[in-house]
């Protein structure tokens, strides 16, 4: 038998830490017209004038939407896609097709990837990973969701006009992209965290912030663990979307482990959408933490308003088929240190 070999970017048994400190060169976010009525819209690069933009289908719209964002974050750093080592993608819909379909058209070698709404972070994570082994010297990451296409795949088509209750989430319309490298100025990725599956046997498809809310407080409270911080570390904690119950069972969660610092805590589902524009529990979707991440905490970071915030994307691992099966729903939750 051999030696043990130590693994010098690895903390804890979950985190890794980046010491070669690969930075955000460029992003870009894309919201819909509802999202671009929110509290945050001030946040988001752009904001579409419709949901549709001349489609024939909403799947057509949710691929073009993820074009345009990678299109765009080339474009600010003036950056060629034949420069770009890895893309790094992936969506909601069966097969990634979205993420799938838009690669396709791009000549750099592509990891698909599915984490449902944890998707973004994943890509962050494993793009970093990628930079720090010296696999890659630019990594392109991106997701995107669209409201259409998530109720026709797990709910309901929208032209049945089903009246939602307050435990629903509603898909965000958007895409987030970034691009991953070195430089002598940006955001840093410092640390990430990948998380385990965590099934509470909650089967509600209709309540997917109760059931992500466990993947949450695990994937933080290793991080913690593992990075011997605490909350007060963090200038903010952003998860991705718990919505307006999963984020009252994560802070309970953690307030009987005895956490402080709860004042950190915000949640991207909960804030995308104002109260008034009546949209149940708060936002979701693969591209909820993407343009909440790279929108809202990215510019608190670039303002000055925070030095450190830590990303944590949501995922309920959950198929239509599994929940007619009867079958309860795994999560997990990733997490990804931004520094200014």
């Amino acid at each position: 038998m051999g030696g043990v070999c130590a693994l010098s970017n690895r903390l804890g048994s979950q985190t890794l830490t980046f010491s070669k400190v690969p930075r955000l060169l460029s992003s870009y976010t894309i919201v819909g017209p509802l999202e671009g009525k929110g509290p945050h819209a001030l946040d988001f690069d752009e904001i579409l004038p419709d949901d549709v933009l001349d489609q024939k289908t909403p799947e057509k719209t949710e691929r073009l939407i993820l074009e345009m964002a990678i299109e765009k974050t080339l474009q600010q750093s003036n950056t060629k896609i034949e420069d770009v080592h890895f893309l790094i993608a992936g969506d909601l819909l069966n097969q990634i097709t979205s993420s799938t379909l838009a690669a396709s058209t791009y000549a750099a070698p592509f990891l698909g990837i599915y984490g449902a709404c944890s998707t973004f972070a994943q890509a962050m994570g494993l793009g970093a990973t990628l930079l720090q082994g010296d696999f890659a010297e630019k990594v392109l990451i991106g997701t995107a969701s669209h409201y259409q296409t998530a109720e026709r795949q797990f709910r309901y088509p929208i032209e049945l006009n089903i009246q939602h209750i307050s435990s629903n989430h509603h898909t965000v319309t958007g895409a987030g992209v970034a691009l991953l490298g070195f430089a002598n100025q940006g955001p840093q990725v410092t640390h990430a965290t990948f998380g385990t599956i965590v099934d509470m046997g909650l089967k509600d498809s209709q309540d997917m912030g109760s059931a992500m809310a466990p993947a949450a407080f695990s994937t933080i409270k290793q991080h913690l663990k593992d990075t011997s911080r605490g909350l007060e570390d963090y200038d903010m904690v952003l998860t991705g979307d718990l919505g307006k119950h999963g984020r009252k069972m994560l802070r309970l969660l953690l307030s009987k482990e005895g956490f402080s610092g709860l004042e950190r805590l915000q949640d991207g589902g909960s804030q995308i959408y104002g109260d008034h524009q009546k949209t149940g529990a708060g936002g979701s979707g693969a591209a909820c933490i993407a343009v909440m991440g790279l929108g809202y905490a990215l510019n608190m970071l670039k303002s000055g308003k925070a030095r450190r915030i830590l990303v944590v994307a949501t995922g309920a691992l959950l198929s239509a088929l599994t929940v007619l099966q009867g079958e309860s729903i795994p999560c997990i939750a990733h997490a990804v240190a931004l520094e200014a």
